[in-house]
């Protein structure tokens, strides 16, 4: 690989959420400090939303290594599931042995006797849900039921919801809309800018060990950013693509040229000619189309 070739210790443009690599831009701070406000005052639900490959997850488990000892975290990567396997999920990351075949109610009940046990030593529980657009409704509103537990001061439970816009889109649903107006924080976090997107690659290359003074030229920069729509899993994937590219050719920098190789092998990453940027997409293209016959007929 090219690590040896361009000096790096480890790939800086892998997307696995390595939480070495979280970059701190004002968008992701803001989110994180919006995470962090609001569970130490203890409100019931918070949203963070994305569009796919935003860095949810980046900003999940660096949020829960960010919390102190006095925070005790459950993470459910995958919450869609029925109320009950929910449940069930939620008392294993929260340790409570069960007993085989329990039911509801004792499942329920074996629930809040552990986090009134956490409260009594002075313990905050912050339940973080990935993807939480796959939440079914009936889950949902088993999460809500879920934070009625309290003491006289506060919720015994707080839950982090993550997702994707679908999200929004499914608690605008009427039966979950008690759920809805729990929701006392949200952030929605944005695309990297141009020039965020420079200083990312930047750090990540930093962490990864490179001490040079620029790896990516501006025309490359100026390419990857609109491949990739300040997407970071797409810039990483483009990035990763376009070092591979220029280590193939031997070069010491990465210009133009080698980022178009990786765009070319990448099918995610956004048309960049001038034609689909006037176009706008497919759904142009066709009409652009459309009008051409009607034209000439």
């Amino acid at each position: 690989m090219y690590k040896a070739h361009f000096c790096l210790r480890e790939l800086p443009f892998g997307i696995t959420p390595d939480t070495s690599f979280f970059f701190a831009c004002s968008n992701y701070q803001a989110a994180l400090n919006t995470l962090l406000i609001a569970t130490n005052n203890g409100e019931g639900f918070i949203k963070i939303t994305g569009e796919v490959g935003t860095g949810k997850t980046m900003l999940c488990r660096k949020f829960m290594s960010t919390l102190d000892d006095s925070f005790v975290t459950a993470y459910i990567p995958n919450p869609s599931l029925e109320p009950r396997p929910l449940m069930l999920a939620v008392a294993d990351e929260l340790e409570i042995v069960l007993e085989k075949d329990v039911d509801q109610h004792h499942l329920m009940k074996s629930i809040n006797l552990r986090l009134l046990k956490l409260a009594e030593q002075g313990k905050k529980v912050v339940l973080c849900l990935d993807e939480a657009q796959a939440l079914p409704l009936e889950s949902l509103e088993a999460l809500r039921l879920l934070t009625n537990l309290e003491t006289e001061k506060r919720k015994l439970l707080q839950i982090v919801l993550f997702g994707q816009p679908e999200l929004n889109l499914k608690l605008q649903n009427n039966t979950i809309r008690q759920l809805k107006q729990r929701i006392t924080f949200e952030y929605d976090i944005a695309p990297l800018t141009k020039d965020d997107m420079a200083f990312y690659i930047s750090h990540r290359l930093n962490v990864a060990g490179f001490t040079g003074s620029r790896l990516f030229t501006h025309g490359a920069l100026r390419r990857l950013y609109r491949a990739s729509g300040g997407i970071p899993r797409l810039v990483n994937i483009l990035a990763h693509k376009s070092l591979m590219a220029a280590y193939g050719k031997g070069r010491q920098q990465v210009g133009p040229a080698n980022v178009r190789v990786a765009v070319k092998d990448t099918f995610s990453s956004k048309p960049h000619s001038w034609f689909w940027r006037l176009l706008g997409g497919s759904a142009f293209f066709f009409l652009f189309i459309d009008m051409a016959v009607d034209y000439f007929k």
